[in-house]
């Protein structure tokens, strides 16, 4: 099958105009003509991942984050993007991205249905369909009341983390959870406007931890990858459905830092 055949049926269900305005998603290196036979999966398009993509036989890499996200002036193996795309390119690997348009279409119900929320809205609207709205993000109701505390620990559980950091009382009551995985730090005032009592989702610094608990909303910040590396087998389901023709292989599950 050609790349550009299954990015046609990637884009049916997750189509680039539902990319917020500020990304850079679809085939951004590569061949569209290059029969495809293995896709090799991952979060990111790091040294490590270009290679195990290489070592897995793929024609294909398919990440959530873009790797190339600002503007190159210069594609060479004197820059550390450069030389991945270099890589890439040498060994006939199509790379495609699928970031923004799959936190609104995919990640954020995806995020919500992990987490058990019930009666789940979109917590962040960028845009309708049909008089339909989604966005980023996913706000509900816990099936039961939680201590702040405790809803560390199901957080744990469900994301499959070693650990979170949180801001707030841990026994602050919770029921009402937003969630926002990646970086979440503009997801802050959207929470607070949905009415949650705690928000899970990456990259809350100190200065929006205290100013979140401020306005009465609990933080457990469960990382960036912590929060998002479950679109890997979403899009190992998604292709193994849609194109059981393909080899399917994903990058293992390694969180980027460890806690001491």
């Amino acid at each position: 099958m050609l790349c550009k055949e299954i990015m046609t049926i990637i884009e049916a269900a997750y189509p680039k105009s539902a990319a917020l305005d500020f990304d850079n998603v679809g085939l951004l290196a590569g061949r569209s003509e290059k029969d495809i036979n293995c896709v090799y999966l991952a979060l990111d398009a790091t040294d490590q991942v270009v290679e195990q993509a290489k070592e897995a036989g793929a024609d294909m890499l398919i990440t959530h984050h873009p790797l190339i996200f600002s503007p190159l002036k210069r594609v060479t193996d004197g820059d550390f993007i450069g030389k991945r795309i270099v890589s890439l390119i040498q060994s006939d690997i199509s790379y495609y991205a699928m970031h923004t348009n799959y936190d609104v279409l995919g990640m954020a119900d995806l995020s919500g249905r992990v987490l058990e929320l019930e009666d789940a809205q979109v917590l962040d609207i960028t845009s309708e369909t049909n008089g339909v709205p989604e966005g980023i993000g996913r706000v509900g109701t816990l099936k039961n009341t939680m201590r702040l505390e405790e809803c560390c620990a199901f957080v744990k559980n469900k994301l499959e983390l070693g650990s979170v950091k949180v801001f707030g009382d841990l026994d602050k009551k919770v029921v009402r959870l937003a969630v926002s995985p990646g970086s979440g730090k503009t997801a802050v005032v959207p929470a607070i406007q949905a009415g949650a009592d705690v928000l899970v989702t990456g990259d809350i610094g100190h200065h929006e931890g205290l100013d979140a608990v401020e306005q009465g909303l609990a933080v457990i910040d469960a990382g960036h990858y912590g929060t998002e590396y479950i679109f890997i087998e979403d899009m190992k389901q998604f292709l193994q459905t849609k194109l059981p023709c393909l080899k399917v292989v994903t990058a293992p599950i390694i969180h980027p830092f460890q806690v001491l």
